[in-house]
Protein backbone atom coordinates (compact mmCIF):
# COMPACT_ATOMS: atom_id res chain seq x y z
CA UNK A 1 0.00 0.00 0.00
CA UNK A 2 1.24 3.52 -1.35
CA UNK A 3 1.95 6.01 1.50
CA UNK A 4 1.77 9.84 1.37
CA UNK A 5 2.49 12.65 3.28
CA UNK A 6 1.97 16.11 3.45
CA UNK A 7 3.86 18.30 5.35
CA UNK A 8 4.91 22.01 6.25
CA UNK A 9 8.79 23.04 6.31
CA UNK A 10 10.02 26.19 8.12
CA UNK A 11 12.84 28.33 8.21
CA UNK A 12 12.92 28.84 11.51
CA UNK A 13 9.97 29.21 14.56
CA UNK A 14 7.70 31.63 13.21
CA UNK A 15 9.85 32.04 9.78
CA UNK A 16 8.72 30.98 6.49
CA UNK A 17 6.94 28.29 5.86
CA UNK A 18 6.18 26.06 2.91
CA UNK A 19 3.56 22.78 2.59
CA UNK A 20 4.04 19.93 0.34
CA UNK A 21 2.87 16.71 -0.69
CA UNK A 22 5.15 13.64 -1.53
CA UNK A 23 5.12 10.03 -1.38
CA UNK A 24 8.28 9.51 0.15
CA UNK A 25 8.83 12.11 3.09
CA UNK A 26 12.36 11.11 4.13
CA UNK A 27 13.86 11.63 0.47
CA UNK A 28 12.13 14.17 -0.29
CA UNK A 29 12.78 16.11 3.03
CA UNK A 30 16.44 15.40 2.52
CA UNK A 31 15.71 17.12 -1.03
CA UNK A 32 14.79 20.30 0.66
CA UNK A 33 17.56 19.93 3.36
CA UNK A 34 20.88 19.80 0.71
CA UNK A 35 18.70 22.29 -2.29
CA UNK A 36 18.06 19.80 -5.03
CA UNK A 37 15.84 21.90 -6.41
CA UNK A 38 16.45 25.30 -6.87
CA UNK A 39 12.94 26.51 -5.77
CA UNK A 40 10.91 28.53 -2.77
CA UNK A 41 12.38 26.58 -0.61
CA UNK A 42 16.20 26.50 -0.99
CA UNK A 43 15.89 30.35 -1.83
CA UNK A 44 14.32 31.20 1.16
CA UNK A 45 16.10 28.43 2.98
CA UNK A 46 12.72 26.59 4.68
CA UNK A 47 14.06 23.18 5.66
CA UNK A 48 12.73 22.62 8.53
CA UNK A 49 10.38 19.77 9.36
CA UNK A 50 7.96 20.89 11.73
CA UNK A 51 4.76 19.54 10.83
CA UNK A 52 3.43 16.28 8.85
CA UNK A 53 0.30 13.90 8.31
CA UNK A 54 0.22 10.45 6.80
CA UNK A 55 -2.71 9.76 4.14
CA UNK A 56 -3.47 6.24 2.34
CA UNK A 57 -4.73 7.93 -0.98
CA UNK A 58 -3.30 10.80 -2.67
CA UNK A 59 -6.22 12.57 -3.88
CA UNK A 60 -6.43 12.57 -0.44
CA UNK A 61 -3.45 14.01 0.43
CA UNK A 62 -3.62 16.34 -2.28
CA UNK A 63 -6.84 17.48 -1.18
CA UNK A 64 -5.68 17.94 2.19
CA UNK A 65 -2.68 20.12 1.04
CA UNK A 66 -4.87 21.79 -1.36
CA UNK A 67 -6.89 23.20 1.63
CA UNK A 68 -3.63 23.60 4.08
CA UNK A 69 -2.12 26.06 1.66
CA UNK A 70 -5.41 28.24 1.26
CA UNK A 71 -5.44 28.59 5.18
CA UNK A 72 -4.70 31.42 7.18
CA UNK A 73 -1.18 31.77 8.50
CA UNK A 74 -2.21 31.59 12.05
CA UNK A 75 -4.56 28.43 11.32
CA UNK A 76 -0.86 26.73 9.96
CA UNK A 77 0.52 27.94 12.99
CA UNK A 78 -1.86 26.62 15.59
CA UNK A 79 -1.75 23.13 13.48
CA UNK A 80 2.10 22.71 13.99
CA UNK A 81 2.41 24.52 17.76
CA UNK A 82 -0.73 21.85 18.33
CA UNK A 83 1.83 19.19 18.07
CA UNK A 84 4.73 20.45 17.34
CA UNK A 85 4.76 23.56 20.41
CA UNK A 86 8.76 24.02 20.11
CA UNK A 87 8.93 23.81 16.14
CA UNK A 88 11.45 20.72 16.35
CA UNK A 89 12.74 19.78 13.01
CA UNK A 90 10.89 16.53 13.15
CA UNK A 91 13.70 14.83 10.65
CA UNK A 92 16.58 15.54 12.64
CA UNK A 93 17.53 11.96 13.19
CA UNK A 94 16.90 10.42 10.08
CA UNK A 95 19.90 10.94 8.27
Amino acid sequence: MNQYYVYILASKRNGTLYIGLTNDIERRILEHKQKVVKGFTAKYDVNILVYVEKFDSAPEAALREKRMKKWKRAWKMELIEKDNPNWSDLAKDWY
